[in-house]
């Protein structure tokens, strides 16, 4: 028996990074880049490496390229927690999983580094897999902290629910982690929302620089653990510009959230300290009347344009710093 599983990249439309401090978010799938697992009956379970987990290179210069990319982490510590995570979750729920063993391999082609959910989507794909060949059923509610427990709780990387929801939901999702829901269920309101209503859309990114979430998110945690007023304030704030977003896009209005993103992208630029070439993006965006927010974590931007007259502007702007520009195919 064999299987496979697709999982796509992820765009925060509005409202991140609130989502894991009890906040609400908007976010996006889009087809252009995507995480494949596949999964095979073997004698053995092995997790088979990908080219980006190579130990071997042509030179030190090649080494550093290649860290430069994609980090100092591969794949496969990602699948390996979520295949222990699975186990425990079959166990805790009495679920006899038959002994057959299988043979594991990825692909991405999801930018490393930029705020894409490259890492969540490898972990939504691996458990996809698992649940189709044990043919274990977990609610979809719940499956996203499933997922998002395979990097918190086994790796120790800070991370909130956004990214797995939008993965396992797909197309457009209005998310509210509201505390008191959270608490009382353990998961939050989640409402998909038709794509047709959605603005235009462009996605920019530059594969010259990326912080990686664990780096990025850790500072603010600890901040917003002490009780900091500006930070709980600014998380207030972006869930505030979702929900005034998802109101606009279901009254058809969609095309008015450009403002919205700009206030979300400033706010979060008045209490973090973001990489100059981050900033960068945003305000080439600007420049030909666009309006632009971070996708993620800092590496790539998602915007709104009016025309294409502003779309080839886009291009050319971003196209002098060395910045790729596409309009995202959006799952739904």
């Amino acid at each position: 028996m064999a299987c496979e599983a697709t999982v796509y990249a992820r765009a925060g439309l509005m409202g991140n990074p609130s989502d894991g401090y009890y906040g609400k978010t908007i976010s996006v799938l889009f087809r252009d880049f995507a995480a494949k697992v596949s999964l095979y009956e073997s004698p053995e379970v092995e997790i088979v490496p990908s080219v980006q987990d190579r130990s071997k290179y042509a030179s030190v210069q090649d080494l550093t390229a290649d860290v430069k990319k994609n980090g100092y982490y591969g794949g496969i510590r990602l699948m390996k927690a979520a295949i222990k995570k699975f186990s425990e979750y079959c166990a805790s729920q009495r679920i006899r999983l038959p002994k057959r063993n299988f043979s594991i391999r990825y692909r991405s082609t999801i930018p490393r580094r930029l705020g894409l959910a490259g890492s969540s989507a490898l972990v939504t794909a691996t458990i996809r897999c698992l649940m189709e060949y044990y043919d274990v059923d977990i609610p979809r509610h719940l499956l996203p902290n499933l997922i998002l427990s395979v990097e918190t709780e086994e790796l120790g990387i800070a991370a909130g629910l956004q990214d797995r929801v939008i993965q396992v939901y797909g197309g457009c999702v209005f998310m509210d982690f509201d505390r008191e829901l959270m608490d009382r269920q353990g998961y939050g309101r989640y409402e998909e929302i038709d794509t047709a209503l959605l603005p235009p859309l462009f996605i920019a990114y530059r594969e010259d620089l990326g912080e990686g979430s664990e780096t990025f998110h850790n500072n603010v945690r600890e901040r917003w653990l002490a009780g900091d007023p500006e930070v709980r304030q600014a998380m207030k704030d972006f869930a505030g510009y979702a929900q005034e977003a998802r109101d606009l896009i279901l009254a058809g209005r969609g095309r008015e959230i450009g403002p919205l993103m700009d206030r979300n992208f400033d706010r979060r630029r008045s209490i973090f300290k973001l990489d100059p070439r981050n900033v960068d993006m945003v305000e080439r965006a600007r420049s030909v009347g666009a309006h632009a927010k971070f996708a993620g974590s800092g590496g790539a931007i998602i915007g709104t344009y009016a025309d294409d007259d502003m779309y080839d502007a886009l291009i050319r702007v971003m196209r002098d710093g060395g910045i790729a520009v596409i309009k995202p195919q959006v799952d739904g």
